[in-house]
């Protein structure tokens, strides 16, 4: 499916993964809009992507914000004269032991990776449903597949954007709105190079080009064929 002339909100989009996916569907022709909370890196990714010869905007907000997500959205949907793709990437990864990690620390965690992924889609959803199609993917974790040590948080605000995806697939499908549910394993990020999860080798280890090209073919496949859940992995065990 050709993907050329389509609008896509990727959240998180400053930098890595969500960056490698904007530029991605950027070659694809799509225009796109990046949301973050850095000002400073979506200025300087949007002047990459209009390189690329396509409509490039940004809107700063935290997606821990229900009411700053629905005005972002609200305002990246307004700038590109529509919506045909959300790209749910915005997370935070805190890792520490169970009993050693604060409260405060481990809520924010969840509110984020998974209160963030709600906003966002319940924002777009209204646009998607109008136009009768679209395409929302939600970016899960391995972790939320299964959690492990001194990752409590992570693995469980995964875990739940999986479950919640598959009630959003369940419900939404019926208005031709694909819903993707992505668990892509450790890939050389920033947040797992800093994190200490990876040394980022890309020899073995997964980079975000490698998730953007995946995230491209999924969405290039016919509207008949829906990728509910799938999984990434590096060759290298």
């Amino acid at each position: 499916m050709d993907l050329k002339g389509k609008n896509a909100i990727v959240t998180g989009g400053g930098r890595g993964l969500g960056k490698a996916v904007a530029l991605a569907l950027a070659n694809e022709g799509v225009n796109i809009a990046i949301t973050g909370r850095n000002e400073a890196n979506l200025k300087e990714t949007v002047e990459e992507i209009k390189n690329i010869g396509v409509n490039a905007v940004y809107s700063v907000f935290s997606v821990d914000d229900e009411s700053a997500v629905q005005a972002g959205i609200e305002s990246a949907v307004e700038q590109l004269g529509g919506v045909d793709i959300l790209i749910n990437n915005a997370g935070i990864g805190d890792f520490g032991s169970i009993e050693e990690m604060p409260s405060e620390t481990w809520e924010q965690v969840i509110k984020t990776n998974l209160f963030g992924v709600y906003y966002a889609a319940k924002a777009v959803y209204p646009f998607l449903k109008a136009k009768g199609q679209g395409d929302i993917v939600n970016v899960s974790s391995t972790a939320g597949l299964k959690g492990g040590g001194n990752m409590s948080a992570y693995a469980a605000s995964k875990a739940a954007v999986v479950s919640l995806s598959q009630s959003m697939m369940a419900e939404w499908r019926k208005q031709n709105i694909r819903v993707i549910t992505l668990t892509p394993s450790t890939i050389a990020s920033d947040m797992s190079i800093q994190g200490g999860l990876t040394d980022g080798n890309p020899e073995t280890v997964l980079q975000p080009e490698d998730f953007a090209e995946w995230v491209r073919d999924i969405l290039k496949m016919n509207r008949r064929a829906l990728i509910a859940n799938g999984s990434i992995f590096s060759t290298n065990p």
